[in-house]
């Protein structure tokens, strides 16, 4: 049976959190509040985990889930290098709502799904998700909906879809923000053949096009 606890009480947060990293430790999934919208968090280690956490949405494995981390020095031991752009964007908005698209670090072991060696990994900026990754490490994490439903900005509408799915939900209140991260493609920056490379936006969310720009100039892709 799933359990609930209240974030914005000290004595529930304590053992909830606690029961969240036994729960991550086990394969199982969490829901845990982030500054955009709710997410399902998963081990990102564990490819059980992380196929919980596929079928728990009801989604394939064409979609892998991003991954969030709880500081930006994580960044460089999950991606094969992070260029000079991307750490200009990690300045400016981590933690908060952008997620990057990186090739992955070749050595690390692991399946989030058909990522085709890339990873999308963002920081959040939330004090309850950042607690919980600190403890747990990098963590698998999705928008807590099922596939098609809008992404859950409180933690009801989260239980209401995925209900026994989850061994521990996290509840903070409505998320502050309601909108998901903007999402990035920075690969071309990495891979051979970059001359011409540009960062492109994949979707538009919490961090405006205009806020790329303005750190990113000539480099960010004008097709929307």
């Amino acid at each position: 049976m799933s359990s609930v606890f209240d974030s914005r009480d000290a004595d529930q947060i304590l053992t909830g959190m606690r029961q969240a990293r036994l729960a991550i430790g086990r394969g199982e999934l969490v829901v845990l509040p982030t500054d955009t919208v709710y997410g399902v968090g998963a081990d990102a280690f564990s490819p059980t985990a992380v196929q919980r956490l596929l079928d728990a949405k009801g989604r394939g494995r064409q979609q892998p889930p991003p991954v969030l981390v709880g500081s930006t020095a994580t960044l460089a031991a999950l991606v094969e290098t992070v260029p000079e752009p991307v750490q200009r964007l990690v300045d400016e908005f981590w933690p908060g709502g952008l997620t990057i698209v990186l090739p992955s670090q070749p050595s690390l072991v692991w399946d989030l799904g058909e990522t085709h060696g890339t990873v999308a990994v963002r920081m959040p900026d939330h004090r309850v998700a950042l607690a919980l990754l600190e403890e747990t490490g990098p963590l698998a994490v999705s928008s807590a909906n099922l596939t098609g439903e809008p992404a859950a900005v409180e933690l009801e509408a989260a239980r209401s879809m995925l209900g026994e799915s989850i061994e521990v939900y996290l509840d903070a209140g409505p998320s502050t923000r309601g909108v998901a991260s903007t999402i990035i493609d920075a690969t071309s920056l990495v891979r051979p053949g970059g001359e011409d490379a540009k960062v492109r936006v994949l979707r538009e969310g919490a961090i405006s096009r205009d806020e790329l720009a303005r750190v990113l100039g000539d480099l960010l892709d004008e097709q929307p």
